[in-house]
């Protein structure tokens, strides 16, 4: 593989932003796809994939290149010749990069992969934390986050079925395949741009991760139902309740964030879901409008996000473990309050894209014990691994309130 200055050049800038400015991967590889107008498909992969590469092993990298934060240009210049390295890439003879003591390099890596928080390249208080709330199973799924994450698709029933959705996708060049057990997902065989084709345009997908895919299903919806979506951001999951109503009903999507409710009524508008009312939290009058009114609540609570590292590296190095203490609190105080929404004899889902038992099972056991709680029961939950599924951590709980 021949290396191309322009394109170093960009990984490199995009690194310095991530790594010394805090700015957030997805949004610095966006904006370093539209650079140069002449680069190709290949030249764009090439960027977006070695800038999530070296995000996600950036602890390994800077130990075994021996640099430390905050990154100087040189410190990244050698930072990338580690990644090159490893990957058997030939290092052209350019003045930014110094000779690469290529055998101490490898000699590097063979003694830090001894190391898990190294191996994984991880902050030590993670590893601890998932070593203690995960035991044995957190070195597999640790390994497995580190993993890039496939593209699932979500087929959008409102507009077409999945086997049409796969017909359409092949007539654009573009294969999918059936994952078992997921009634609405498909999985691209090759990473391509979806969004750029005219079923997207038709509003036939949403590009949604299996586990994901589970919530909605979970919720065990009706037509005709009153539905809140009480987490409800850019509206993925209420995208997905709107269609397993078939448009029949109402779904009620509420956040604090008003400009991801905005996108998803565009994104409501492409997929023809007609039953979606979008409401901003602005404060807790909003919640006791709705008191004991809803046949199902979906609680899609905020959370630490460790079972999607795969598709969000960064945020290994963005997490800090007080922020950990403070989302506990957050989901405790949210299912205590949004829960009483539920009406007599309806259904309640907690959801997370987290591992860990602290901020599922545990947060659901603390909210049956309280005075609120009590009203409820347990009907079933599900933990998803990624190192069990190939998809991203989840957790869903459904809980019945019990009839007056």
């Amino acid at each position: 593989m021949r290396l191309h200055r322009n394109l170093v050049f960009a990984v490199i800038d995009g690194l310095h932003e991530i790594f010394n400015e805090g700015a957030y991967a997805d949004k610095i590889v966006q904006k370093l796809l539209k650079r140069d107008k002449r680069w190709g498909s290949r030249d764009r992969s090439f960027v977006a994939e070695t800038v999530y590469e070296i995000v996600r092993w950036k602890r390994l990298y800077a130990e075994i290149a021996e640099v430390k934060e905050p990154y100087s240009r040189e410190n990244l210049w050698r930072i990338f010749a580690v990644w090159a390295t490893l990957r058997g890439i030939s290092l052209p003879d350019w003045k930014q990069i110094a000779p690469t003591p290529t055998r101490r390099i490898k000699g590097r890596f063979d003694e830090l992969s001894k190391i898990r928080k190294f191996k994984e390249s991880i902050p030590d208080w993670m590893d601890e934390l998932g070593q203690k709330e995960l035991g044995p199973l957190w070195d597999k799924e640790i390994n497995a986050l580190n993993q890039q994450a496939p593209v699932i698709l979500r087929a959008n029933t409102l507009k077409t079925t999945k086997d049409k959705l796969r017909s359409a996708l092949e007539d654009e060049n573009i294969d999918t395949e059936f994952i078992n057990g997921y009634s609405d997902a498909l999985k691209l065989v090759e990473r391509t741009n979806v969004f750029t084709t005219d079923a997207f345009k038709n509003g036939m997908f949403e590009v949604q991760d299996a586990s994901s895919q589970l919530v909605a299903d979970f919720l065990d919806v009706q037509p005709g139902q009153r539905v809140v979506d009480t987490c409800a951001g850019a509206g993925g999951k209420t995208l997905h309740l709107a269609a397993l109503m078939e448009n029949k009903g109402q779904v009620i999507a509420m956040d604090i964030y008003g400009n991801k409710l905005k996108e998803l009524k565009r994104r409501a508008r492409r997929a023809g879901a007609h039953n979606i009312e979008p409401r901003v939290i602005e404060s807790t009058k909003d919640i006791k409008k709705l008191h004991n009114k809803a046949d199902r609540v979906l609680i899609d609570a905020p959370c630490s996000g460790l079972g999607v590292l795969s598709r969000n590296p960064d945020a290994k190095w963005k997490l800090q473990p007080e922020f950990l203490d403070t989302i506990k609190n957050t989901q405790a105080e949210i299912l205590e309050s949004y829960s009483k929404m539920v009406k007599p004899g309806g259904k309640l889902v907690y959801a997370t894209c987290s591992i860990l038992p602290s901020e599922n099972q545990d947060q659901v056991k603390k909210f049956l014990s309280t005075e609120i709680g009590e009203n409820f029961m347990l009907i079933k939950d599900k933990k998803i691994l990624s190192h069990k599924s190939g998809y991203d951590g989840f957790y869903m709980a459904l809980l019945e309130k019990k009839a007056d």
